[in-house]
């Protein structure tokens, strides 16, 4: 069965230090993929953009910097958690938002009560997705 969480939250975009705005960031976690979270931001005049990454990322980046290379979570105050700066690279173009963690921890909570964290294993459909996966990766190779 596959079953899903969902949130909306809003971030503030940093353009730079004297520019931001508030856009709209849909939450998903999907026990089909249950070790990562899909963030889609929906910027003024653009297609919606999602970017998906560890769970777990996202759960420790709340409390502490966390994450290398194209996806980085950190607390605006590491003494409080009142607000997370999410990092998002490709190549040197940079996006960097602004959110309250509150709205972050309380989808957490509820990814949590649907998959605890470290059970995510333990789902058939995962498993059998990733066989399939890997087959396919491996025939690909043998073609290649």
């Amino acid at each position: 069965m596959r079953e899903s969480v969902q949130a909306e939250v809003m971030m503030s975009f940093l353009v730079s230090d004297e520019l931001s705005f508030r856009i709209p960031v849909e939450l998903r976690y999907e026990t089909s993929d249950p070790y990562a979270v899909r963030l889609t931001f929906h910027l003024p005049g653009d297609a919606p953009v999602t970017w998906a990454f560890g769970r777990e990322l996202l759960i420790d980046g709340v409390g502490r910097p966390c994450g290398e290379g194209d996806v980085r979570v950190t607390p605006v105050d590491p003494d409080s958690l009142g607000e997370v700066l999410i990092r998002l690279q490709v190549g040197s173009d940079q996006a960097v938002f602004r959110s309250s963690t509150a709205p972050l921890i309380a989808f957490l909570d509820r990814t949590d009560k649907l998959v605890p964290l470290g059970q995510e294993g333990s789902l058939a459909d995962f498993d059998a997705h990733l066989d399939e996966a890997l087959d396919r990766i491996l025939a690909e190779q043998g073609a290649g």
